[in-house]
């Protein structure tokens, strides 16, 4: 098996893997940003979820509009931080303590090799150069990620390379 096919296997509880497999997988941590957390805690509260699967394991940056630019993205931080209080979430990273959220888990120690990382922006993957099982998902997803502590994904095929 690959690195991923190992990691996707591992966290799917399950001795083997095969590409385009369908899997079960519970997550390492599950990442939003300022622009995507709004939308998944709408999703997340529309479900009629009560909290968070584990609040040592949800990851929130108030990244891309930090400092404020104007009312709206100061809105949007508002919510993540009322979310992140009312479920007691860990790793919430406010102003003064966050930076660019794919920078600060690798230097918080927050993602390790053979992790599973999911977030709700499309440069999630980075963390695939530290070892770990990284991509990015829709905030429905990540909303839903948040209630179950995991997602469904489908193992990808293995690249050859031909020369």
């Amino acid at each position: 098996m690959t690195i991923t096919e190992k990691i996707l296997a591992e966290h799917a509880g399950k001795a083997h893997v095969e590409p385009g497999e369908i899997v079960y997988c519970r997550v390492d941590l599950a990442l939003a940003n300022d622009i995507t957390a709004p939308l998944a805690i709408e999703a997340f509260e529309r479900m009629g979820a009560e909290r968070v699967f584990d609040p040592e394991r949800v990851v929130l940056v108030p990244d891309h509009f930090t400092p404020n630019k104007d009312i709206q993205s100061a809105e949007q931080c508002k919510l993540m931080r009322q979310f992140s209080r009312r479920h007691g979430i860990r790793h919430y990273y406010e102003v003064g303590r966050m930076g660019i959220e794919h920078a600060l888990l690798p230097e918080l120690g927050l993602v390790k090799p053979g992790d599973l990382v999911i977030g709700a922006d499309s440069h999630t993957c980075t963390y695939g150069a530290l070892g770990a099982f990284s991509t990015g998902v829709g905030s429905t997803d990540l909303a839903a990620c948040w209630a179950t502590g995991e997602i469904w994904l489908k193992v990808p095929e293995s690249i050859k390379f031909v020369l």
